[in-house]
């Protein structure tokens, strides 16, 4: 059985670098592969796990479309199947397999840029479709979203055992995160649980902070605190996946990994 955990929550909060630090605490600590599917068109979460990214899914997508626009008048992708008798989800499958950033305990899919004009409805069932029977052959899923959660339904039709909603000590983060927590409750898909993690916590909650997040509709899993080591150890260069055990953010991570795993 996959276990599949998204992460969710206002842009610049540090939703990518929890990622890195759950698929981080999964490599060391559970057994199987790990499957990372960067939502967020920004496509930055290949650099926290020191893997090359040339292709994304946005990528492959668009070029299918252009394919089925150039060859509509000969008849071929009208009725399904792409040039040189390939049908247009043998092309995605393929395309999307080969674009999979691998690495020795877990790999990538990054689904890159939004959808130009047109419409999408068919070939964005298509991916969802490659990509969940990719997913099959993975114990863990683990899915870094965008800003909000509106676009999770449209990347798998996997249940969702564990969502990570992240946020900063700040009130327009916290707001966000509320909203999250309500719109689970639309998805097209099941969310098994939910969790809000306080992130880059300078010191001790206050008790106005404290406050707040207990009017959220989901527990809080716990905090990270703020670490000027984090930030040097990014300008560096290197994977944040090779980020020292003792450090204060992936202790806080593996911390709360170990309460609901």
């Amino acid at each position: 059985m996959t276990t599949t955990i998204a992460l969710a929550g206002k842009g610049g909060v540090g939703k990518t670098t929890v990622a890195g630090m759950v698929i981080k605490y999964l490599a060391q600590n559970q057994p199987g592969s790990i499957l990372a599917i960067d939502a967020d068109p920004s496509s930055n979460l290949n650099m926290v796990l020191g893997l090359d990214l040339e292709w994304t899914v946005g990528d492959i997508r668009e070029d299918m479309l252009q394919k089925v626009k150039a060859s509509l008048t000969e008849g071929g992708a009208a009725m399904g199947v792409m040039p040189g008798g390939t049908s247009k989800r043998e092309y995605l499958e393929y395309h999307v397999r080969s674009s999979l950033a691998e690495g020795s305990r877990f790999d990538l899919i990054a689904m890159g840029r939004g959808e130009g004009q047109g419409c999408y409805c068919a070939v964005n069932h298509n991916l969802r479709e490659v990509i969940d029977s990719m997913s099959r052959h993975y114990a863990y899923v683990v899915i870094d979203n965008e800003a909000g959660m509106e676009h999770l339904s449209r990347r798998t039709t996997r249940n969702v055992q564990h969502l990570l909603i992240v946020s900063d000590p700040t009130q327009r983060g916290l707001v966000a995160a509320q909203r999250i927590a309500d719109m689970r409750k639309e998805l097209d898909i099941r969310v098994e649980n939910a969790y809000l993690i306080l992130n880059r916590l300078p010191g001790e909650m206050p008790a106005e902070l404290k406050a707040f997040t207990e009017k959220i509709d989901v527990p809080l899993l716990g905090t990270i605190p703020a670490d000027s080591d984090l930030s040097a150890f990014e300008f560096s260069g290197k994977p944040l996946v090779d980020l020292g055990d003792d450090s204060p953010v992936y202790q806080s991570v593996a911390g709360m990994m170990k309460k609901i795993l």
